[in-house]
């Protein structure tokens, strides 16, 4: 990989890493995301340009508003990190091409979706939903999976955990899981076909009681709260449509297949 792609790669993630804030910010709140403008949401003073660079703004401003001085949550200018690191992981991995650039797409809106979840637990229907049919579009065409695959996939991903989720209130009586991780399983479904379920959903397990019981012994988190279970779900999805394939031809290998 060029320094060139190396540098457009971190670019590009930084400014979509800021516009994500935006929409995790306003999206669970309001559907506009160009309106009103950007503003400090203690003292609502229009934030300006030069203050709204990623990462280095809030290195300038030293995490405060320039305004009130009051401080400025540290996720910013880590989801804007995060998204350009992931965006390089992927155009290393993937390249620049058809996958590469919709895999990408498909990342920016597992951020939101997870941050959103932690904040809020609610996946939005407008990202799950929208990324679901795009899902679908691309493999009409071949480009993760087959046709075949992804409708089934889909099908299979909503029906497992809504199955799952009805049976633990029906023996529970209370609810255990939200109908947006049904939808958010679909998504993968469609992406990457029926065959990255199984593991999207045994790494999402794992990974969920891992961290999980990082909160709780830290005291982060108490047992009684409900934990949000999308950005487990979303990691594990990035894992699969990264490196699912050769996963899932090792583990074939080792049992038999």
């Amino acid at each position: 990989m060029t320094w060139l792609i190396i540098t457009y790669s971190i670019l590009i993630g930084l400014i979509i890493g800021s516009f994500l804030n935006v929409v995790i910010y306003r999206l669970p709140i309001m559907l506009n995301l160009a309106y009103p403008p950007s503003h400090c949401p203690k003292c609502q003073t229009k934030i300006k340009p030069w203050h709204n660079i990623p990462i280095i703004s809030y290195l300038i401003l030293r995490g405060k508003c320039a305004k009130c001085k009051q401080p400025i949550s540290i996720r910013y200018p880590l989801v804007e990190a995060l998204t350009a690191f992931l965006t390089l992981i992927i155009i290393n991995h993937l390249g620049l091409n058809i996958i590469g650039l919709t895999a990408t797409l498909l990342t920016y809106s597992l951020i939101a979706m997870s941050v959103i979840d932690i904040d809020y637990q609610i996946l939005p229907d407008e990202l799950t939903l929208s990324m679901l049919w795009i899902g679908l579009l691309l493999n009409s065409f071949n480009v993760f999976t087959t046709p075949q695959a992804a409708i089934l996939g889909a099908i299979i991903g909503y029906s497992f955990l809504f199955i799952i989720a009805k049976t633990f209130k029906l023996i529970r009586g209370i609810d255990g899981m939200g109908n947006g991780d049904f939808k958010l399983l679909a998504m993968f479904g469609a992406w990457l076909g029926w065959q990255q379920l199984p593991f999207i959903i045994l790494a999402s397990s794992i990974i969920g009681i891992i961290i999980s019981l990082i909160l709780i012994i830290f005291r982060k988190h108490k047992v009684s709260e409900p934990i949000p279970f999308g950005p487990y779900i979303a990691i594990a999805g990035f894992i699969a449509m990264l490196w699912g394939k050769p996963i899932l031809i090792y583990y074939l290998r080792f049992i038999g297949i």
